[in-house]
């Protein structure tokens, strides 16, 4: 089954605050016939930011948030007093997540760091009083500025998963078998395609207690570009990976075929995907003798590769060795 807390894709109906008007005011003591004008300038509406945070993984606790309002800002008073402005409003969100525009599908904003703060909707600025206005010509101002209006509409909030190392692959092809192996996540592992409907990472612990990331998504099938299977869904996920890490079985009839394709659906579904380091590793090692493995052909001089066993341990500490020199070097 799914993780129904999983969820990387929300829509939100956002408005910021609106400025408060400024005040017509005049000054009127015992002792001052003529005070002039003294109205104070409306306060700031209301912001709406986002802000990562690490301690989240998922967008689930804004599933069932559709709304989120800033605060108005005040009217301003007499005495030059400013009026209050309007509260804002934080969003917390995993690290990793952007916002963007439903109708446009701009970026609007994006948090790759803990704390990072990032503004998507800017409250209306306060009105000026009449005390901005008065001039020899015009000792007594009638009139002050409204404030300016509220910004509203549809945000998208969307988590893209930051890891060092993405794995990508057929179903079945042993990619969530060797995050359990390196790492402590525990994904769901069956013998049937698409066990994976969601997402997993893990940290792999590697020499002298240092570590990286590793980020399995479910299994792209031929055509997974055009939202076959469940790849489209997912695939954004891998964007932000430092490396890309293929992985086919050695069992399967042609290596560099299957290779091939997974290939293609990254080019299809974002050609950038391809400008990022890339490995292959062959898996399921112990289903597959000696001879088969000679005769795997590869022909990859740009693409390192290594034969794995999750099962038996072969090559998992070679394979390490080679992500952890690729993704620390330029």
């Amino acid at each position: 089954m799914s993780n129904p807390n999983f969820i990387d894709y929300v829509k939100i109906y956002c408005r910021s605050g609106q400025g408060g008007a400024g005040s017509v005011h005049f000054r009127r003591e015992k002792y001052i016939p003529k005070g002039g004008p003294d109205g104070g300038d409306g306060g700031r509406g209301g912001s709406i930011y986002i802000r990562g945070n690490q301690q989240l993984w998922t967008l689930l606790h804004l599933k069932y948030k559709r709304h989120i309002f800033a605060g108005d800002g005040e009217s301003g008073s007499g005495a030059r007093c400013t009026g209050k402005d309007g509260k804002d409003e934080i969003i917390e969100v995993p690290v990793g997540t952007i916002a963007k525009n439903v109708e446009t599908g701009e970026v609007i904003a994006e948090v790759v760091s803990d704390g990072q703060t990032k503004i998507i909707m800017k409250g209306g600025r306060g009105g000026q009083g009449n005390w901005h206005f008065k001039s020899p010509t015009m000792q007594t101002p009638r009139f002050a500025q409204p404030g300016e209006p509220c910004e509203e509409g549809y945000v998208i909030l969307e988590l893209k998963i930051l890891a060092d190392v993405g794995l990508v692959g057929f179903p079945n092809a042993g990619k969530s078998t060797l995050l359990s192996v390196v790492s402590a996540a525990k994904p769901k592992i069956a013998d049937y395609p698409f066990t994976t409907l969601t997402p997993n990472v893990g940290i792999v612990g590697y020499h002298d207690d240092r570590s990286f990331v590793m980020a399995d998504i479910p299994g792209i099938i031929e055509g997974a570009h055009e939202g076959k299977g469940l790849g489209l869904r997912f695939l954004r996920h891998i964007e932000r990976n430092s490396m890309l890490l293929f992985m086919v079985p050695a069992d399967s009839e042609d290596v560099l075929h299957q290779y091939s394709v997974l290939v293609n659906e990254l080019r299809q579904y974002n050609p950038e995907l391809l400008d990022k380091k890339r490995a292959l590793a062959i898996t399921k090692c112990d289903l597959a003798d000696e001879h088969v493995r000679k005769s795997i052909s590869l022909n990859l001089p740009d693409v390192p590769s290594v034969f794995i066993s999750s099962v038996t341990g072969e090559g998992i500490e070679r394979l390490k060795d080679l992500i952890w020199s690729n993704i620390n070097t330029d």
